[in-house]
């Protein structure tokens, strides 16, 4: 036997307590107009009769589906869910619900996805940008449609929309003082496609860090990767062949730093004792594995809170695409684990 639908309205709740149907619709939306005796009766009956909000109706009548769409690039990586996390805490502080669509690093299914929330209606949209995404059309299209939209970790400065991302410049400068501290004299970076605004603030982290301590930057110790665990391996063996290799490395990510890691071992290379190594991004596997990999945490969860924030702190503005445009720029942690300690820090 199918189940069978409550379909209890606003009338059905108004005709139980003898009130008007206005007065009910305000009284479950905490209109202030409406005293508290009241607001309590009707939620009370409310609930005896089962009575559920129609969303739908809702959204139309209002113009507004509270509805959010996020783009992010991966569901694999953890960085990615993390933030999601972070900003589904924030819609649900504010009765909205999230909608995922998954880039897959992909341009074009980027603007699949924008296309997808823009016919859905969604109040707005919160993405990180794809590593494939080499021009911006399609977000200044979202924009010319005057629909809030928010970068966040992977931003572009030319959109000149609102964003939240990580100060990664000072990530990876900070990263590479540490394997300085630790003894390192010959450090290497795996970087990645440097379109991309943070993996390009990470190389220039990591050579300002050498420079200003002293140290020369040398174009062989630098070697350019896709950010996946075959490119760090494939990376650090094309490092572990030169006359002198590096004893310490900086990747641009912790996938990356992992397959950099095979590659040590694969080699009969001792971690850190022959190479110290430290990654970014603190993805959940890297206090797991051994030796377990230190890493620069991008504070993923505040990261998401602060993009839902952003954006509806904006939204009650009125004004979202304000002069001048807000960027929030969160400080980045340094974790330090077994891969780079080669002195005790105490």
């Amino acid at each position: 036997m199918p189940e069978i639908i409550n379909r209890t309205t606003i009338q059905d709740i108004a005709r139980e307590l003898q009130l008007n149907a206005s007065t009910v619709s305000r009284a479950l939306n905490n209109h202030r107009a409406i005293s508290a005796a009241t607001k309590e009766r009707v939620s009370y009956t409310a609930k005896r009769l089962q009575y559920h909000p129609n969303k739908i109706a809702s959204s139309l009548r209002l113009g507004k589906s509270q509805i959010i769409g996020v783009i992010i690039p991966s569901a694999e990586i953890n960085f990615f869910g993390s933030v999601v996390h972070g900003i589904e805490r924030i819609a649900t502080e504010k009765n909205f619900n999230v909608l995922i669509y998954q880039s897959n690093e992909l341009m074009e299914a980027e603007k699949k996805g924008i296309i997808t929330f823009l016919r859905s209606r969604v109040d707005g949209i919160l993405a990180s940008i794809a590593k494939e995404s080499t021009s911006f059309e399609h977000f200044l299209e979202i924009k010319k449609m005057k629909v809030p939209l928010v970068l966040f970790d992977r931003a572009n400065d030319d959109l000149t929309v609102p964003s939240v991302v990580i100060d990664d410049y000072m990530g990876a400068y900070n990263a590479t003082v540490h394997l300085i501290e630790q003894g390192c004299k010959r450090i290497a970076h795996i970087s990645a496609q440097q379109h991309v605004a943070i993996f390009k603030q990470r190389l220039e982290g990591y050579t300002d860090a050498l420079i200003y301590n002293g140290f020369d930057v040398e174009e062989d110790l630098i070697k350019f990767g896709n950010v996946t665990i075959e490119s760090g391996r494939s990376c650090m063996d094309e490092l572990l062949g030169m006359n002198e290799p590096p004893d310490g490395v900086f990747a641009v990510e912790d996938f990356t730093a992992l397959g950099a890691m095979q590659a040590l071992k694969n080699a009969q290379k001792k971690i850190p004792e022959d190479v110290a190594v430290i990654g970014f991004a603190n993805e959940a596997f890297g206090e797991f594995i051994t030796p377990s990999l230190s890493t620069v945490d991008q504070q993923t969860i505040k990261m998401g809170e602060e993009s839902a924030k952003c954006f509806f702190e904006l939204l009650e503005n009125k004004n979202f695409y304000k002069e001048p445009v807000e960027k929030r720029i969160l400080k980045p942690e340094l974790i330090f684990r077994e891969s780079s300690l080669k002195r005790n820090t105490g």
